[in-house]
């Protein structure tokens, strides 16, 4: 990694504050994966946001604003977030989703196919329509009509809104993992 984790002693009071949010919208909405140290430093996208919290603060509030008012199925939303980490190769968002998208009800097979990088073929239809959407967006380029058309009707407008915007903020924090090489946990985290 690039940025050492700040054990919570260490945080000046600006990041003591995100931290606070943090660790409350990660025991809201972000359960069944490593997050932090032994020592109880947070890891993962969170140690960037708190080594620089004036863009770390902004990015977890818009994360956070998805969470809270989410209107759309919990496994198309976390289709949506896998075929983003999957796109990106991003390995902290693929560990940690895989453990939330099958907390929210996807297979093990869906999960495993989407990480490769391909659709499943038994994905119903709403789940489809997320991944297709993801899958176009995060390659770049405009959204086909058809796609988007699919996606209304699934998820009406303000579904569609919301999912846009979270493919947009999952591609910053894949970006964000990639460009500070933040690993899986390991043994510094007492798993290995």
């Amino acid at each position: 990694m690039r940025l050492a984790p700040i054990p919570p002693g260490q945080l000046s009071p600006e990041q003591r504050s995100l931290d606070q949010q943090l660790r409350a919208g990660i025991a809201e909405h972000l359960k069944g994966f490593v997050s932090q140290r032994a020592d109880g430093a947070l890891i993962g996208p969170f140690i960037p946001m708190l080594h620089f919290p004036e863009f770390g603060a902004p990015s977890w509030e818009m994360i956070t604003a998805l969470a809270r008012g989410s209107t759309l199925p919990k496994p198309a939303h976390e289709v949506a977030i896998l075929v983003t980490g999957a796109r990106f190769r991003s390995r902290y968002e693929l560990y940690a989703h895989e453990k939330v998208a099958e907390r929210a009800g996807l297979s093990a097979a869906k999960i495993a196919t989407i990480v490769a990088g391909q659709r499943p073929g038994d994905l119903t239809p709403e789940e489809a329509v997320a991944y297709d959407l993801a899958s176009v967006l995060t390659g770049g380029g405009q959204l086909p009509e058809a796609t988007f058309r699919a996606a209304v009707a699934a998820f009406g407008e303000r579904g569609v809104a919301e999912i846009v915007f979270l493919i947009g903020s999952y591609c910053m924090v894949s970006v964000m993992l990639n460009a500070y090489d933040v690993s899986v946990p390991g043994r510094e985290e007492g798993l290995g």
